[in-house]
């Protein structure tokens, strides 16, 4: 009978939380700007804990990806139709930029079927792949910033040459110059270990 009543509670909780994020969601796309911030602060919160049960051998990643989700919501919010539920809606943005997480992380390999088993995804070890990481990682130490900084965040990381620059503070051909320089050091490295 408590079981019972602690999944009515839930239920309860999962409803009233649809029917607030919906009704803000609604009024922001009405251009209520405060409904659109509270709107924003509580899907963190729920975008927090749906990531934490998910993500629990990622956890550094989970505050990059809440940013990188309430992004893609705020640049999809006109797309959302009030007619359907707003968690279902928000939970396919997250699936979707967790999956490209992973795969920017090379930490599984995906396939079609199992994009709706994200559980299955998240808990799958590829300890080939975490090795390679790691002497990547190491080798990738041993490369001046200049080569280094952009090889990750254009290659690894997945972000554009200008979004680099302006992280680095190098210029966007210094970061063209840097990547390719460093590929090649980075060649001449394993060949130099074979």
């Amino acid at each position: 009978m408590n079981e019972m009543r602690g999944t009515e509670r839930a239920q309860t909780s999962e409803d009233e939380r649809e029917r607030r994020l919906r009704a803000l969601l609604v009024s922001a796309q009405q251009g209520d700007a405060a409904a659109y911030r509270r709107f924003l602060t509580e899907l963190a919160g729920f975008l927090r804990a749906f990531l934490r049960r998910r993500m629990t051998r990622l956890p550094d990643d989970i505050e990059d990806l809440i940013q990188e989700t309430l992004l893609a919501v705020h640049n999809k919010r006109h797309t959302y139709d009030p007619a359907q539920p707003v968690t279902k809606w928000l939970h396919a943005i997250a699936r979707y930029k967790l999956i490209d997480l992973l795969r920017r992380r090379s930490r599984v390999e995906l396939l079609t079927d199992a994009l709706d088993d994200v559980d299955e995804l998240l808990f799958a070890v590829d300890e080939a792949a975490a090795d390679v990481r790691r002497d990547l990682e190491q080798l990738l130490e041993q490369l001046p910033d200049k080569q280094r900084l952009p090889i990750v965040h254009v290659k690894l990381e997945g972000r554009s040459v200008h979004e680099t620059a302006r992280l680095t503070g190098l210029s966007e051909s210094a970061v063209k110059v840097g990547v390719h320089r460093g590929l090649k050091a980075l060649a001449a490295m394993v060949r130099s270990k074979s």
